[in-house]
C-alpha cells in the first residue's frame, strides 16, 4: 500500500503530495500540513514488507529511534532536520519532519565540480558537530552522505533522512544497497553495523566528494581487491589537515578510523578555516565570555558593514552584509554554544513563531519571551540578560548591540523591524 497524491492523513490535517524516495524498509512522502499552508516530510515503514517474521521488530525500533530523535527537538540543534510530530494511519506508524527547500551536497558538487575547501568545510562541520550530538543521544545516523546534506537556502547545512530503521536488511530483500557505495564503510555494507564510526566515514567520503568533485572508490572493492583509494591530495589541491581527515576517516578497518566525530574535526583543526577577523570572538565563545563575545560580535559587524562610527546596523547595511560574514559568525556562535545561540538559531525560532520580515508587535514580543528578552510585559535592559550558557535557547547575540545600540530593551517597532530583516536573511 502506498499513499498517492491528495490520500488525507489525520483527519485531513496533512494532504500527500507526491513520493520522495522509497528504501528497503521506508517510504518518505512530501505532504502539506493544511492548518499552515507549509510542506512536511513524512517518514513510514514500507507497507509490503509486514509479512515479513521480523517486520514486528523493525518497526518497534523505528518508534523508539522516532522518539529519541523528537528528544533532540526539544533542544534542536540548527543543523539537524526537526521532527514535528509521530503517529499512527491505517496501521503505519509516520514520522513528520520539516521539509528543507534548497539542494543538496551533492547536487551542489554536480553543478560546480570541486568546491573550495573552505566552503566545504562550511557544510561538513556543522553536520559533524550536529552527529556528536547525534551519538551522544545514542543514535548513528548511517547515511550522512552528500544526498542527505541539505543547503537550507543553498548555503545552511541539514542533516536529513535519518537511517531510523532502515538499514536492517529485512529477510524478504534479497539485497539492500546503503544509498551509494561510494560513501558506505565495509561493515556497514556486509554487517549493517551501527557504530559512530559509520557515520565518521560517511562524513569523510562526503567531504572527498566536494573538495575532489570525484566519487572515492568504495570500500568494498578496496577491501576484496585491495584497490588503494587515492588520496584528495593527489586529485586537487587540499591542506594537509583535510587530507588527513578524509584519509583517516575513510580508513578500511573501523578501528583504523577516529573512533568519534569529535576525534575527527579534531584532526581538521576546523579553528584554522575562520577568519583572522574573527579570531577574538571565537576564543570569547570558546572560552564561555557570553557577554564579551555579544560584545565583539557588534563590533565586528559594524566594522565589515562600515559603520564603526555609527555603532550599529540599518536596514540597508543589514540587507547588503556580505553572507560569508554573517554565516562565519553564526556558525562560531553555534558551534561553541552547542547549538544554543547564533543568528540561525534566532531565525528558526522567530520564524516558528510566525515572523517575517515586515514587522509585527506581537510577533516581536512572543519573540523576545522566547528568547529571554523580555520578563512579564516587559522588555529587559541589556546588563539584565542572562550571561551564562544556562541562558534561553537564542538568548545571543543580542539583537539590541547590533541593530540599534542605545535603544535598550528591544522596544520598538524600528529594532522589531531591523531585526525583523536580519533573520529574513536566506543565507542564515
Amino acid at each position: 500500500m502506498y499513499w498517492s497524491q491528495g490520500n488525507k492523513l489525520q483527519n485531513g490535517r496533512l494532504i500527500i503530495e507526491t513520493i520522495l524516495g522509497r528504501g528497503g524498509f521506508g517510504i518518505t512522502y512530501k505532504a502539506i500540513h493544511q492548518g499552515f499552508q507549509t510542506p512536511v516530510v513524512i517518514k513510514t515503514p514500507n507497507a509490503v514488507l509486514r509479512n515479513d517474521p521480523d517486520y514486528e521488530r523493525y518497526v518497534n525500533r523505528f518508534i523508539r529511534e522516532a522518539r529519541i530523535l523528537a528528544q533532540l527537538c526539544r533542544d534542536p540543534h540548527p543543523n539537524i532536520v526537526r521532527v514535528n510530530d509521530l503517529f499512527e494511519e491505517e496501521g503505519a506508524h509516520c514520522l513528520v519532519m520539516e521539509f528543507i527547500e534548497g539542494m543538496n551536497l551533492y547536487q551542489l558538487v554536480q553543478q560546480r565540480g570541486a568546491i573550495p575547501e573552505q566552503e566545504v568545510l562550511r557544510y561538513i562541520c556543522p553536520i559533524a558537530e550536529a552527529l556528536v550530538k547525534v551519538h551522544e543521544a545514542g543514535l548513528v545516523h548511517r547515511d550522512a552522505t552528500p544526498v542527505n546534506i541539505m543547503l537550507r537556502g543553498n548555503s545552511q547545512p541539514i542533516l536529513i533522512d535519518f537511517g531510523i530503521s532502515g538499514e536492517i536488511i529485512p529477510t524478504t530483500v534479497s539485497s539492500k544497497m546503503f544509498g551509494n557505495l561510494a560513501f558506505a564503510p565495509y561493515e556497514q555494507i556486509i554487517r549493517g553495523n551501527r557504530e559512530p564510526t559509520v557515520d565518521v566515514y560517511t562524513l569523510a567520503a562526503s567531504l572527498y566528494l566536494g573538495v575532489t568533485g570525484q566519487l572515492p572508490v568504495n570500500c568494498l572493492v578496496r577491501k576484496v581487491d585491495d584497490e588503494k583509494l587515492i588520496p584528495p591530495k593527489d586529485l586537487v589541491t587540499v591542506s594537509d589537515r583535510v587530507n588527513e581527515a578524509i584519509v583517516r576517516g575513510m580508513a578500511v578497518k573501523p578501528e583504523d578510523r577516529p573512533q568519534s566525530m569529535q576525534d575527527w574535526l579534531e584532526i581538521l583543526e576546523v579553528s584554522e578555516v575562520v577568519s583572522p577577523r574573527y579570531h577574538r570572538l571565537e576564543a570569547l565563545l570558546k572560552g564561555g565570555q557570553w557577554q564579551e563575545a555579544d560584545e565583539e560580535t557588534r563590533k565586528v559587524m559594524c566594522q565589515v558593514a562600515g559603520r564603526e562610527e555609527e555603532g550599529y546596523l540599518d536596514t540597508k547595511s543589514i540587507d547588503n552584509f556580505p553572507c560569508e560574514d554573517l554565516r562565519a559568525i553564526d556558525q562560531l556562535w553555534v558551534k561553541y554554544s552547542k547549538g544554543r545561540f547564533g543568528f540561525s538559531v534566532q531565525k528558526r525560532i522567530y520564524q516558528s513563531l510566525g515572523g517575517t520580515r515586515e514587522y509585527d508587535r506581537k510577533i516581536w514580543e512572543k519573540f523576545g519571551d522566547r528568547v529571554g528578552w523580555r520578563r512579564g510585559e516587559s522588555w529587559l535592559y541589556y546588563k539584565d540578560l542572562t550571561f551564562t550558557s544556562k541562558a534561553p535557547q537564542g538568548h545571543f547575540p543580542d539583537c539590541v548591540g547590533v541593530v540599534w545600540v542605545g535603544l535598550e530593551g528591544g522596544f520598538g517597532g524600528v529594532i522589531g523591524g531591523q531585526y525583523g530583516a536580519l533573520l529574513s536573511r536566506r543565507d542564515l
